[in-house]
């Protein structure tokens, strides 16, 4: 790191005029810093230039999603499927497009890392000032400790929906037009039939997406979770010990701007129990439901349909640190038997009523159609409180 740059890679002047930006996550550092990280290997560091996307590139994944839209609409029931937009993308793009999205996530952990303690607790003299300090650093490091995660991401991710994150906006169909082509050559797998796999799955996603309760409840599922974390501040006040107000450049030296694990100091509390459970429920679901909707489509037109599937399901578990680290701290790290839940149950459904995807179709009808922990494990329960033949 260079004279007058901090963690992130910013000059000195760029790092005190971003300070001023406005709200509990600091969405502008979060963002350069996502670019950034997208732009480099995620081992090295060093920079990592990402291949243009041509035109070849743009017509095979425009023709894989028209491919899939129409079979999707019929299997699902969402006409949205016909309709949703489609984006080609690069790794820069899908990582400033991700941390906007979750920017209300992100703005419900800056409440619990700068929650405000009780005025007759505080401490006073310099332990005040540091206190002072940490509510006013905030902002900056969760931003910018977002955008690095964000951007390690951002060589993985093969679609807007390949990781089952929390996102606001509307929804559409984006696929990372490298991260594709990479996967498929990592896998020896055919590139046109790896595409139309990925877009099988990201347009059932973002169909089910189009129903507004959907990406509602998954992102106060989520909100809720990083909200209820009791953070201890210590390691925080520590770092911040070190910083000589009379010489801007300390800054620099500061470990904790950059370091998650330390930012993190989080301790989960009882109350988060319930809500972890429900999150990877609701998650499980719609990741067994894609999953079966990708079954029933792919398994009869593809010739390497077993193939790409046990690939994609080993891709969604295996995704690097970063990703652990985002799934850990976002309540997201479902393990293969969690997906494998999800499956179960969604096939289940399907077996017990009359072999369509109809019933099973009926889980976005409303909030209440969520399945309950005991109806996972029993399909049956959720087709009887549903009123359907079981």
């Amino acid at each position: 790191m260079g004279p007058g740059q901090n963690p992130f890679g910013f000059d000195l002047s760029e790092l005190m005029r971003m300070l001023q930006s406005p709200g509990p996550v600091n969405m502008e550092v979060a963002r350069r810093t996502a670019e950034a990280m997208a732009a480099v290997d995620p081992d090295s560091g060093e920079p990592r230039p990402e291949p243009a996307v041509t035109h070849p590139d743009r017509v095979g994944i425009e023709g894989a999603v028209d491919a899939v839209r129409l079979a999707v609409a019929d299997a699902t029931g969402i006409s949205a499927a016909l309709t949703l937009p489609a984006r080609i993308t690069d790794r820069r793009d899908w990582a400033v497009t991700t941390v906007d999205g979750l920017e209300p996530v992100l703005a419900s952990l800056a409440g619990a890392l700068g929650r405000t303690p009780d005025p007759e607790e505080s401490p006073a003299g310099p332990d005040a000032l540091i206190g002072a300090l940490l509510q006013g650093f905030v902002p900056m490091i969760l931003g910018g400790w977002a955008g690095s995660m964000i951007g390690h991401l951002a060589h993985r991710a093969l679609g807007r929906y390949d990781l089952p994150l929390p996102l606001t906006g509307e929804p559409e169909i984006g696929i990372v037009a490298a991260n594709v082509a990479e996967f498929a050559t990592e896998w020896d797998l055919p590139l046109d039939e790896v595409r139309y796999s990925v877009a099988l799955r990201e347009t059932t996603r973002a169909a089910v997406r189009s129903t507004e309760w959907v990406r509602t409840r998954l992102i106060e599922l989520a909100a809720a979770f990083v909200g209820a974390y009791e953070v201890g501040t210590n390691a925080l006040e520590e770092q911040l010990r070190d910083l000589d107000l009379g010489d801007p450049e300390s800054m620099a030296s500061i470990e904790a701007l950059a370091d998650p694990e330390l930012l993190l100091g989080a301790l989960r509390s009882e109350r988060q129990e319930p809500l972890l459970a429900d999150l990877r429920r609701f998650v499980s679901v719609l990741e067994g439901y894609a999953d079966v909707v990708a079954e029933r489509i792919g398994g009869p037109l593809m010739t390497t349909h077993a193939r790409t599937d046990e690939a994609l399901r080993r891709h969604r578990v295996d995704r690097g640190t970063a990703a652990r680290f985002v799934d850990r701290l976002l309540g997201l790290e479902l393990r293969r038997d969690d997906y494998e839940a999800g499956v179960t149950f969604c096939r289940g459904v399907v077996e017990r009523g009359d072999g369509s995807l109809d019933a099973l179709g009926r889980l976005w009808s409303s909030p209440a159609m969520t399945p309950t922990a005991a109806e996972v494990e029993a399909p049956g329960l959720w087709l009887a409180r549903i009123d359907l033949p079981g």
